[in-house]
């Protein structure tokens, strides 16, 4: 999701671009669109990166262990930083705070790195294919969400 800036960074701070998105993305191993809006706006830095996205993964139910796929609401807020100045050509300082995210010398800010680490940050760390998911019958293994299985109930039996 590359979106080239040079243009805005020649522009008084304050300065804000809105773009709606619609785009496949990597996230965990498949390919996703990505939809919603990117807001840029400029900084006495780089441009800040204001989005509001959604997406869907594939995951794997906890309680059931079903594939099923899972809705994510992605707000995303980083700076970008210039490697390269918009006018002269020459090359910027970094700053010196880890976990920041670069334009590149081509004047490209690229979502798509924060875009992953979003999402994946996003996933439920005990996904639920439904709040009423019944999960595995832990004698036979049978998908409960399918029916009930041929085991007699725990706790019944002669003895």
């Amino acid at each position: 999701m590359r979106i080239n800036v040079s243009q805005q960074l020649k522009e008084p701070i304050g300065s804000v671009r809105n773009y709606e998105v619609s785009e496949v993305v990597d996230i965990a191993g498949g390919s996703r669109l990505v939809q919603g809006e990117v807001r840029l706006t400029r900084t006495n830095r780089g441009i800040l990166a204001k989005a509001r996205l959604h997406t869907e993964v594939e995951v794997t139910c906890s309680r059931c262990l079903s594939l099923f796929s899972c809705p994510l609401s992605l707000d995303i807020e980083e700076e970008y930083f210039p490697t390269t100045d918009v006018v002269s050509g020459a090359s910027l300082p970094l700053p010196e705070e880890p976990g920041w995210f670069i334009i590149d010398e081509h004047h490209i800010l690229d979502l798509t790195e924060a875009i992953r680490q979003y999402a994946l940050l996003a996933i439920p760390m005990k996904p639920l294919c439904g709040e009423d998911c019944a999960g595995l019958c832990p004698i036979c293994g049978h998908n409960l969400n399918q029916g009930p299985c041929g085991c007699l109930p725990q706790g019944t039996g002669s003895g």
